[in-house]
C-alpha cells in the first residue's frame, strides 16, 4: 500500500462525519466541512463562496496548475436500510463503509492527502449542490472564465477516465379532462388519465424506434415515466392528471427536438408541458463538435497516463464544464453500483489507486 492510503482514510473519516445530505443541503460556508478543507490545503489560495440555498463552493489554487479537479461533497439522503450510523465511517478488511465514501468524498480525501504530500501546482473546486439538480456552484465558476487545459470531475468510474455520457431532461406534464360518471359512453379525450396513458404508449413506441442510435459505445435513448397522479375514484372520469418523466439522450441527440416530439404525442395537447431540469451530454455540442471534444479529452487522459474506460449512462457535471468550453472528463475511485446504496462502500484498492494517480498528476512521479 502507498503512503497516501492512511492519510486518505483519515481525511475520509472526517469528511463522512459532516452531514451533507441533499436534500436538505443545510451546509454552512464557515466552519464545519469547509473549515476542515481550508485547514488542510497547505499553501493554497482559498475562496469559499455561499451561492444561496445551501450551495457552497470552495475554490483552491496553488501555483499555476493546468488542470482543475472538481469534487461534489453533498450526498443523497441515507435510507432506513443502513446497518449502522451512515456518518461514522467503518473500516472493514478490504473496504470502508459510510455515506458518501464512494460518491464521492473518497476522491476529495485523496486530493487532500496528495496536496499535503508535496508542493506541486494544483487547483480544486469543491461543491455542495450536485445531488439537487441545481448547479449554482459550477454556474458561478463558469461565469468567471478561468482558463484550464482540462477539468477532471470526480465520480465513481472504477479509476478510469470516462470521456462520454448521456444527458438528462426531466419533464412535468399535466392533462385536463372533464369529470363525469364512468358509465357514460366515453369520449377518448374526456379522461385526463386516459390521455396520459395514450401519451405513454406513443412515447414508448418512439423510444423503441431509436433503439439502434449509437454514440461512443452508448446505444438508444433511455426513458422513464417516474410518476402518474390523478383521478378521483374508479367510477369517476378523471378530470386532471399529472405525469413526470425523464429521458437520457446520447451526445448526438438534440434535446429540444426530443422535447418537441414528446410534447406532440399528446392528443389533445397537454394542458401543461414543462422541462424542469436539463443536463447536457458529455461531450456537448452537435455530432461533429462532440466527437472533437471527446478526442481532446482522450488526449488529456493519455497525457496524464489515465486508463480510458467506456462511456457511461449516468449523468455528471462534467457535461456542464464541456458546455462551458472546457475539455472535461470524469475520473474517480469506486463503482457507480456502490453509490446511493445502503452501506455504501469504496474499496481500499480503489482509493489507493486513485490517490496515487492524483499525487502523480499534482506532485510528479516519485
Amino acid at each position: 500500500m502507498t503512503d497516501l492510503l492512511e492519510p486518505t482514510l483519515a481525511h475520509l473519516d472526517k469528511l463522512v462525519s459532516f452531514d451533507t445530505r441533499n436534500p436538505p443541503r443545510a451546509i454552512a460556508a464557515e466552519g464545519g466541512l469547509f473549515g476542515y478543507l481550508r485547514a488542510h490545503l497547505p499553501g493554497f489560495r482559498v475562496e469559499v463562496t455561499d451561492h444561496g440555498a445551501g450551495a457552497v463552493s470552495l475554490y483552491a489554487v496553488r501555483g499555476t496548475p493546468k488542470h482543475l479537479f472538481n469534487v461534489h461533497l453533498d450526498t443523497v439522503p441515507d435510507s432506513p436500510a443502513w446497518s449502522a450510523d451512515p456518518h461514522a465511517m467503518r473500516r472493514l478488511d478490504d473496504r470502508v463503509v459510510g455515506l458518501g465514501v464512494c460518491d464521492i468524498k473518497g476522491a476529495a480525501a485523496a486530493l487532500l492527502a496528495a496536496a499535503a504530500a508535496g508542493d506541486g501546482d494544483a487547483a480544486f473546486l469543491f461543491t455542495s449542490d450536485e445531488e439537487a439538480n441545481d448547479p449554482r456552484c459550477i454556474a458561478a465558476f463558469l461565469a468567471r472564465g478561468i482558463p484550464y487545459e482540462a477539468v477532471l470531475v470526480a465520480e465513481p468510474t472504477l479509476g478510469e477516465a470516462v470521456l462520454a455520457h448521456r444527458g438528462i431532461s426531466s419533464v412535468l406534464m399535466r392533462f385536463a379532462g372533464r369529470a363525469g360518471h364512468a358509465s357514460a359512453a366515453l369520449d377518448p379525450s374526456a379522461s385526463a388519465l386516459h390521455q396520459a396513458i395514450q401519451w405513454g404508449g406513443r412515447a414508448l413506441e418512439h423510444v423503441r424506434s431509436l433503439a439502434h442510435a449509437r454514440f461512443g459505445g452508448l446505444t438508444g435513448l433511455r426513458f422513464n415515466v417516474g410518476r402518474i397522479e390523478g383521478g378521483i375514484k374508479a367510477n369517476v372520469i378523471a378530470p386532471a392528471a399529472e405525469l413526470r418523466f425523464n429521458f437520457r439522450p446520447l451526445p448526438s441527440m438534440d434535446i429540444d427536438r426530443l422535447l418537441a416530439d414528446f410534447a406532440g404525442f399528446a392528443a389533445p395537447a397537454a394542458a401543461h408541458f414543462e422541462e424542469t431540469f436539463r443536463g447536457p451530454s458529455l461531450p456537448s455540442g452537435d455530432v461533429a463538435r462532440a466527437e472533437e471534444r471527446r478526442l481532446a479529452a482522450r488526449d488529456v487522459a493519455d497525457a496524464l497516463e489515465l486508463p480510458i474506460g467506456n462511456a457511461v449512462d449516468f449523468w455528471t457535471e462534467a457535461s456542464l464544464f464541456s458546455a462551458g468550453g472546457y475539455t472535461a472528463l470524469v475520473y474517480g475511485p469506486g463503482d457507480i453500483a456502490q453509490a446511493h446504496t445502503a452501506d455504501e462502500f469504496v474499496t481500499l484498492e480503489q482509493l489507493e489507486r486513485y490517490a496515487a494517480s492524483v499525487d502523480r498528476i499534482i506532485n510528479g512521479p516519485r
